[in-house]
């Protein structure tokens, strides 16, 4: 049976994430740092949205495609560049994903719909990239966090945790109090959402 477009589209997406030669140790194997978080993006949204429509699912897949193709130290290593970065990325990662999608046949209005969702337009008025933001946020808090915490102070920490807690919907809240925390990571995250 011939793949499906969404097949496609997805496995094209692997095949760019694969490409990663920074490394992800899991139990001892090194997966492709940005193939291995694209893969938890899509189980993470399944879980969290098993309704997710086929462009949601494709922008989760594609949220972090060929990331290290522009290195964070192209800017200056400040807030202001830390944001320009981010900024540099979405629009690259949106037309990463839209290119694969017109070659795949899909129409210009799944194309859009789709870089609109990366590029995270009209967050909270847009359910799709509110559930995108969610699902990025519910990424970290279960898969990166606890190593995360273990390299910054816990003020930092607070910090990074308010600021993710900003960014989510009441939904996401919920889903994130159902992870399983280590004992000092949840006393850090009830003291962030005090």
């Amino acid at each position: 049976m011939k793949p499906t477009r969404f097949e496609t589209a997805i496995a094209i997406i692997d095949q760019k994430n694969a490409e990663d030669t920074t490394t992800y140790q899991v139990a001892d194997i090194a997966y492709p740092k940005e193939l291995l978080y694209s893969q938890r993006m899509t189980r993470k949204l399944l879980q969290f949205e098993p309704n997710a429509s086929k462009a949601l699912q494709v922008a989760a897949r594609a949220q972090h495609i060929c990331r290290w193709k522009i290195a964070r130290n192209e800017y200056p290593m400040d807030r202001v560049g830390y944001l320009k970065w981010r900024e540099e990325l979405k629009k690259m990662h949106a037309k990463i994903t839209g290119e694969i999608l017109e070659q795949v046949g899909f129409d210009n209005q799944f194309v859009e719909r789709v870089q609109k969702i990366i590029l995270k337009k009209l967050l909270k008025k847009n359910e799709e990239a509110q559930a995108l933001e969610d699902t990025i946020c519910l990424v970290f808090l279960d898969y990166y966090f606890e190593e995360f915490a273990a390299k910054h102070t816990d003020e930092k920490v607070i910090d990074i945790l308010k600021k993710t807690w900003i960014k989510m919907s009441k939904k996401g809240h919920k889903a994130a109090l159902t992870l399983p925390f280590s004992d000092k990571s949840l006393a850090l995250v009830k003291k962030a959402i005090s």
